[in-house]
């Protein structure tokens, strides 16, 4: 099972970048998917999440900015990240776990997610 970010790379405050993650050797379609980001000396943080029927949930430091989104048919998530901000700055992390949160509950913590990409550097210049 794999996990493959990109799409990072250096950006002005206020512009826009949009993450991709790829998954492979399984079918990720029924997985909650979503994305952490973590900045030099702090501890990962949840960014989003969406589950397997498109509902989505995203950290109030992100609302109205950041949108994650999925396609199951190409086993792919992503994160369109708009009005970007220097502490927006960190390596962005997918992942992924087999149980789907159940009604309105939602996994927000790093280790409630079995499958870690390697991350993508985005650094927001002010």
């Amino acid at each position: 099972v794999q996990l493959q970010a990109s799409g990072g790379g250096l950006v002005q405050a206020g512009g826009s970048r949009r993450l991709s993650c790829a998954a492979s050797g399984r079918t990720f379609s029924n997985y909650v998917m979503g994305w952490f980001r973590q900045a030099p000396g702090k501890e990962r943080e949840f960014v989003a999440a969406i589950k397997y029927n498109g509902d989505t949930y995203h950290a109030d430091s992100v609302k109205g900015r950041f949108t994650i989104s999925r396609d199951n048919a190409k086993n792919s998530v992503y994160l369109q990240m708009n009005s970007l901000k220097p502490e927006d700055t960190g390596v962005y992390y997918c992942t992924a776990d087999a149980r789907a949160p159940i009604g309105t509950t939602w996994y927000i913590g790093a280790s409630q997610y079995n499958y870690w990409g390697k991350g993508t550097l985005v650094t927001v210049s002010s």
